[in-house]
């Protein structure tokens, strides 16, 4: 399973705290490192057919049974989002406080994002603004490509 895999290569061993239901489509779970016992939430993205880059979303159930962005006051420390396409492979880990900068967690200032779209390194010919998010992406993100798939 490529997905458990690249966790492992990235983070040791791992155990799996929770799987996230409301995110399955994505695998959504969060792991623990055995190493420091850090939890890290993660997602698989998912290439579309109309958009260069990898989708994926993540996000939560209030007290009134709605979808809302995951909060910076409730987030783990990083979310790890891997990218699976044949040969190329790969993910980012960003840390909370990006994650806060960039609007994908909500926060006092910001209303956050319940999906989002991830340029690996190999996306190519992308409009300005998937260039410019691909650009502070690019910062956290770890090629695991290979050329034998």
């Amino acid at each position: 399973m490529r997905y458990q895999e690249l966790l492992k290569a990235e983070f040791g061993g791992f155990e799996i705290v929770q799987y996230e239901d409301q995110n399955k489509e994505y695998r959504g779970m969060l792991i623990k490192k055995e190493k420091n016992g850090c939890i890290i939430r993660a997602r698989l993205a998912k290439k579309t057919d109309k958009k260069e880059g990898y989708f994926v979303a993540f996000w939560e159930k209030n007290n009134q049974n709605t979808n809302i962005p995951y909060g910076e006051k409730d987030s783990l420390d990083f979310l790890c989002i891997v990218v699976v396409d044949e040969g190329a492979q790969g993910l980012f880990v960003i840390p909370k406080q990006i994650l806060v900068e960039k609007g994908v967690l909500s926060s006092e200032k910001l209303k956050g994002k319940m999906a989002v779209r991830f340029y690996p390194a190999w996306c190519q010919n992308l409009n300005k603004t998937a260039q410019k998010t691909q650009a502070w992406q690019l910062a956290f993100f770890k090629d695991y490509s290979t050329e034998e798939d």
